[in-house]
């Protein structure tokens, strides 16, 4: 049975921190679902990424009564994402919800992620399950995955798991109580892009949070699930460049023997694209190993 006293409380406040840059079209569609949410308290922290294009007329535009935060450079995904943090706890927010621009949701995705951190005190964070945003049945990620710390690997789960067995969880769709986050810091932005989301997933857990995913949570995504449902043959130099640098930052801070993922995750990709003559990728992942280790040394 309910109780009269603990249903008459108000709905924690959640602030969502949305991060543009150059998509304003995504960025539209994605604030357009926000705005059917069937949540009480809840406010979006859009921030601008350094956009070169005209995202932030367009959304000022279409948005006049949403403030946007303009950063005049693209300081990295990580780093925009602790700008639009530090205003959500500055405006009072229980709750951060960290949400890419290339998704939609479900209008009760939000009280299922919030019903589901409320009901376990020890949860730090709860993610999203994930679905293709093209084919809206298929499920891209179920919230998390787990890291393979001697092999240099890391997979997303495609069906539920229990708590115990999630390592990370997606930052594509991530609720965040602010007691977690008052307490392991924010994400660390010497992870300019990707990563940052299973970094602060074993920094939660080391310092004795649980991590969870609100099965009811539907969330679709334009972009492929991070950490391992991309399919590389079409990603850029930069994505190239950026996601081995996180990987190598991530294996020497995470793993007790890092030399180990290291040959067999980014050194065995770059010998793939070696084998394959694919030079200005592999240039791309072997810069990338450089500036981690040289970072890493500093």
């Amino acid at each position: 049975m309910t109780d009269p006293a603990a249903s008459a409380l108000p709905a924690p406040r959640v602030g969502i921190v949305v991060i543009n840059y150059n998509g304003w079209g995504h960025t539209d569609t994605c604030l357009r679902s926000l705005a059917a949410l069937d949540y009480p308290d809840a406010e979006v922290v859009l921030v601008d990424n350094g956009s070169t294009d005209d995202s932030v007329a367009r959304l000022r535009e279409r948005y006049p009564d949403l403030p946007v935060i303009w950063i005049p450079t693209n300081v990295g995904f990580t780093a925009a994402n602790n700008v639009g943090t530090r205003e959500a706890l500055r405006r009072g927010a229980d709750y951060v919800w960290f949400l890419n621009n290339d998704t939609t949701v479900d209008p009760g995705v939000l009280r299922a992620l919030v019903g589901a951190a409320q009901a376990s005190p020890r949860l730090g964070a709860v993610g999203s399950v994930l679905y293709c945003m093209r084919e809206p049945e298929q499920v891209q990620g179920w919230g998390g995955g787990w890291v393979d710390l001697r092999r240099g690997r890391a997979e997303m789960y495609q069906a539920p798991v229990s708590s115990a067995q999630l390592d990370f969880l997606s930052g594509t769709s991530l609720l965040v109580r602010r007691a977690a986050l008052e307490e392991v810091g924010l994400l660390d932005e010497r992870y300019f892009m990707y990563w940052e989301d299973a970094d602060f997933s074993f920094r939660l857990r080391r310092a004795g949070w649980q991590l969870g995913v609100a099965d009811t949570a539907r969330t679709w995504h334009l972009g492929a699930a991070s950490m391992g449902l991309s399919t590389l043959n079409h990603k850029s130099l930069d994505w190239e460049l950026n996601f081995t640098k996180s990987a190598v930052r991530f294996f020497l801070r995470h793993s007790t023997f890092p030399v180990a993922p290291l040959l067999a995750g980014p050194g065995l990709y770059l010998v793939k694209r070696l084998l394959r003559g694919q030079w200005p990728r592999a240039a791309a992942v072997a810069r990338g190993g450089w500036l981690a280790f040289r970072r890493a040394a500093q």
